[in-house]
């Protein structure tokens, strides 16, 4: 018996099914495998310089770094860095305002250039010495300070100013000026390397280091001489009585009109925490409670 002659119309159906089913279904890759699903999260664009440890270097391993994909996973973005080679002073002035990136890691908390998150830890200036000389100094008021030879410092910060005011600079000035060879810091951006104060304390070419914790912890973990890192009293005040800051709180910043960013990061920076506290662990970094 032979079939039926199909009606075209139904032949026009049947091969309107497989066209839609055709289309829907996604091209096979050679070998038979489909395609990988396209990652479709926001980005973060994050800034930073390509070059300044421990804060920042470009394989990934400053523990800036390390914070800012912390928080992009908990916004649910995709990190993606927007690298500097310049030094990271000039990241908001020279990508973030220029809206080359999103946010800038690691700035004061209440920066005037920026929107800043709430803090998201607070740490201070520490005194570093060989673990040997068994110094005990916790305050600039200490008068054993006034007995040291050299003390490894960074150009503008509070510890320079300390120096000023106890009476030690000027004979420490050319030691200074000698760690970035003689490079004069006013008319291009110059700076003693964490890493270089730390070796200076190491060699015994330096009494003391006196820098930012989180700027020199790294180095202090790593150091094969044993070392003794400690906290400086918040009590620094110049002749004319006016407060020198020891301790400072550490936002993200984002730009002034960017609003909803900086909600988002706000949000996301409780969900970052445990990360955030295991990174500033792992680094050595002394935290203290943040302000507000």
């Amino acid at each position: 018996m032979s079939s039926a002659p199909i009606p075209k119309i139904c032949i026009a159906l049947l091969a309107d099914v497989l066209l839609c089913g055709a289309a829907a279904a996604p091209p096979v890759q050679p070998g038979g495998a489909a395609p990988a699903p396209q990652d479709t999260a926001p980005i973060l664009h994050i800034c930073a310089a390509k070059k300044e440890p421990p804060f920042s270097l470009e394989d990934g391993s400053g523990y800036e770094n390390k914070i800012a994909t912390a928080l992009a996973q908990a916004v649910n973005r995709k990190p993606q860095f927007v690298w500097s080679d310049k030094p990271a002073i000039y990241l908001v002035r020279d990508f973030l305002d220029k809206k080359l990136c999103d946010v800038v890691i690691g700035l004061d908390t209440g920066d005037s250039r920026v929107l800043t998150t709430a803090p998201y830890f607070r740490s201070g200036y520490v005194f570093v010495s060989r673990a040997d000389r068994d110094l005990s100094l916790h305050s600039w008021s200490d008068p054993v300070l006034k007995s040291f030879g050299h003390v490894a410092v960074s150009f503008g910060s509070p510890s320079e100013v300390m120096l000023k005011e106890i009476g030690l600079y000027e004979e420490d000035m050319a030691y200074l000026y000698s760690l970035v060879n003689f490079r004069s810091p006013r008319n291009q951006y110059t700076q003693v390397e964490p890493s270089r104060m730390i070796s200076e304390v190491i060699s015994g070419n330096a009494d003391l280091a006196v820098a930012f914790a989180p700027e020199v912890a790294r180095y202090v973990k790593s150091s094969t001489v044993p070392l003794r890192m400690t906290l400086i009293d918040d009590d620094a005040k110049r002749s004319d009585g006016e407060k020198i800051t020891q301790r400072y709180d550490q936002s993200v910043g984002v730009r002034r009109d960017d609003q909803a960013l900086l909600d988002e990061l706000n949000a996301g920076l409780g969900r970052a925490k445990p990360k955030i506290d295991a990174i500033l662990v792992s680094e050595g970094i002394p935290a203290l409670p943040v302000t507000n």
